[in-house]
């Protein structure tokens, strides 16, 4: 596999993901667009004298302001609030230098050879070995680690894990990933409210007229959210895999021992899954995948639905520094 320059990966990586993350409000209004269409055609009176493009636009223009600003309210409660989300998710919590000295020896070292803020350190009680980055700034920028990945790791293999965490804060990551996974979660719950009218709306109205154009709004609704929802997610995992290789290299250049990021990927990939991991968006912030998937049809379809790329491949880039 042909290296590339840890400059020229990250104009690309850059490029690519704010394109990605653009796409978002994008999808928002295009998604909007083809729901006010299908709306008219299937559900809605027809007036002779103007088009169904025509109604759709109108139709477009009046729901717009009020999604968006349903978006905007949504997407600053979710910004504002991950870092309790995200804590409670994972069951971490934050240390001092008296509570383990060599952690906060190894995160100070590095951060003062790089000019940074320190982060927050949080550790997970599992024996399993993982960690990830977090936060949208200074004064939110935590570094977690798991209880197994302090204990079972060599100083030098531990401090390529923190160099890649925190190369993820230096690079805006964190705060990237966050963004992209409250848009997907915006998605998530216009799917789930859409679900829950359809069934509502079957059932009240099973045998009203009436109640079967309800049904078909509510239905069409349905599938505008999914598509949105589905799109949402590809973005979402085409953004972290990108990023991940990016911070592998950043840590291999931070501590000039890429051999023992490689030592410690090889480790965390025998036992990464954290218990108190449930939720798929908060699991793509670790350094691999902390929940254990099941074999299934989606298994080969070469890493479309993963979050992370193959840690093989991350190992193999990583012996060519």
């Amino acid at each position: 596999m042909k290296y590339v320059g840890l400059h020229t990966q990250k104009i690309r990586n850059n490029f690519r993901s704010v394109l990605l993350l653009c796409l978002f409000p994008c999808l928002v209004l295009l998604l909007t667009l083809l729901f006010s269409v299908l709306l008219v055609y299937f559900a809605s009176e027809k007036y002779e004298n103007v088009s169904v493009w025509e109604q759709a636009i109108t139709l477009f223009m009046r729901i717009t302001p009020y999604l968006l600003v349903g978006v905007v309210v949504w997407f600053l409660i979710a910004y504002f609030a991950n870092t309790a989300i995200i804590r409670s998710a994972t069951g971490s919590h934050s240390i001092e230098r008296k509570d383990n000295k060599r952690i906060y020896n190894l995160v100070e070292n590095l951060c003062m050879s790089q000019g940074m803020v320190m982060p927050k350190i949080n550790i997970i009680e599992d024996d399993s070995l993982n960690a990830f980055a977090s936060g949208i700034n200074n004064r939110t920028y935590t570094v977690s680690l798991s209880r197994g990945i302090i204990n079972k790791l060599e100083d030098e293999e531990l401090e390529g894990v923190i160099a890649h965490e925190l190369t993820h804060i230096r690079n805006r990551d964190v705060r990237l990933l966050i963004v992209s996974i409250v848009f997907v979660g915006i998605f998530a719950m216009l799917t789930q409210i859409a679900f829950r009218m359809l069934l509502h709306s079957s059932v009240r109205n099973r045998n009203n007229k009436d109640g079967k154009g309800a049904v078909v709004m509510v239905l069409i609704s349905l599938v505008v959210a999914i598509i949105g929802y589905f799109f949402a997610m590809l973005m979402r995992f085409a953004i972290s895999r990108k990023r991940e290789y990016m911070a592998d290299a950043g840590a291999a250049e931070m501590t000039h021992r890429p051999q023992a990021l490689a030592n410690a990927l090889r480790k965390i990939s025998q036992d990464p899954d954290i218990e108190a991991v449930t939720r798929d968006d908060v699991a793509q912030l670790f350094i691999e995948h902390p929940i254990r998937k099941k074999e299934n049809f989606f298994s080969g379809m070469s890493g479309l639905f993963a979050t992370h790329p193959p840690i093989k491949k991350r190992i193999d880039i990583l012996e060519q520094f």
